[in-house]
């Protein structure tokens, strides 16, 4: 039986501002956090990606480090930091068959979604996410004017340039090739936009965005998104799949009662402007082949693990 679609217009959805405040010291305390996770991911990417390239090999933790030009004493340092477990707890999670595992238990997925209604605000952790959206041509129509504020800011998972306007963040993008080649594909998004480099406004973001929160804090934001009714159908029910779980390119058709439509929703998903947030890396292959990512296959890989290992410490006694 073919899952039920969403509710109607995308217009219609709710409409939530939430302000973005940081206290100035805790920024300052947090922006050395967010450098010191950048750092790390910098090594955490380049093990990655030797691992990838050697794993019929399966080198061994010495080798690995040594790669990244460390002791093994500091390599198991490193990824304590940056993910909470140890390189071989991280390896678990980026293995064909915990892949196949996740993909097993995708029906408990889909009925939790449907049972929260495609409709309401998504949660991924502890981020509590609405949105607005409008189409292309509503945007030609009326984006004349719009100001768009942005800023590059390091993150756990590399740098990311964020965008944000009076109606919500309408961009989160990882840097692949350089910050202005970045900034000129998403000015070429919104043409008619003005941009407004934003550096403070964007690094208290970051800090809400990829920072621990206290026990119990909850950290809305609100999303402006531009897209197809297809597309922002096909990115609304991503915001149902919960942190450190994955599904397959057809559990989302699925999801949105097309089941025949796996391709079209994996180019809409190739399309995500809110990268992260709209959690884009949790959908993998049938296979449990991670497929591709707009933001590149081994920044994938660190989100995947990274998200398992927060659920795996957060299930420890």
């Amino acid at each position: 039986m073919p899952y039920p679609t969403g509710p109607g217009p995308l217009t219609q959805q709710r409409k939530i501002r939430v302000e973005a405040t940081a206290a100035p010291a805790y920024t300052a305390v947090m922006s050395t956090q967010n450098n010191q996770f950048h750092t790390d991911y910098q090594r955490v990417a380049a093990a990655l990606e030797f691992l990838a390239n050697h794993h019929r090999e399966q080198p061994s933790l010495e080798e690995i480090a040594a790669q990244v030009h460390l002791s093994p004493t500091h390599f198991q340092k490193l990824f304590k930091r940056w993910a909470g477990v140890s390189p071989n707890q991280f390896r678990q999670f980026l293995t064909i068959e915990y892949a196949k595992r996740e993909l097993r238990n995708a029906s408990s997925v889909l009925d939790t979604a449907l049972a929260a209604g495609l409709s309401g605000p998504g949660r991924l952790h502890d981020l509590f996410v609405t949105w607005e959206a409008i189409t292309p041509g509503e945007y030609r129509k009326a984006g004349d004017g719009l100001e768009i504020r942005y800023g590059f800011q390091p993150t756990q998972f590399g740098t990311a340039l964020l965008a944000t306007t009076d109606r919500g963040i309408c961009a989160l993008r990882f840097v692949t090739a350089s910050e202005s080649a970045t900034l000129q594909n998403l000015q070429a998004e919104w043409p008619g936009a003005s941009f407004r480099p934003v550096p403070t406004e964007t690094a208290a973001l970051a800090e809400r965005l990829f920072a621990a929160p206290a026990d119990g804090e909850e950290r809305p934001f609100h999303l402006f998104l531009k897209g197809t009714n297809f597309q922002v159908s096909v990115w609304r029910a991503l915001l149902a799949i919960p942190a450190g779980r994955l599904l397959a390119y057809s559990d989302v058709a699925a999801l949105l009662g097309k089941p025949s439509a796996t391709r079209a929703v994996a180019s809409a998903i190739a399309q995500n402007p809110v990268g992260y947030l709209i959690p884009c890396h949790r959908v993998i292959n049938r296979i449990g082949g991670l497929h591709q990512y707009r933001w590149g296959q081994v920044r994938k890989q660190a989100i995947i693990g990274w998200e398992a290992s927060q659920q795996y410490a957060i299930a420890q006694p």
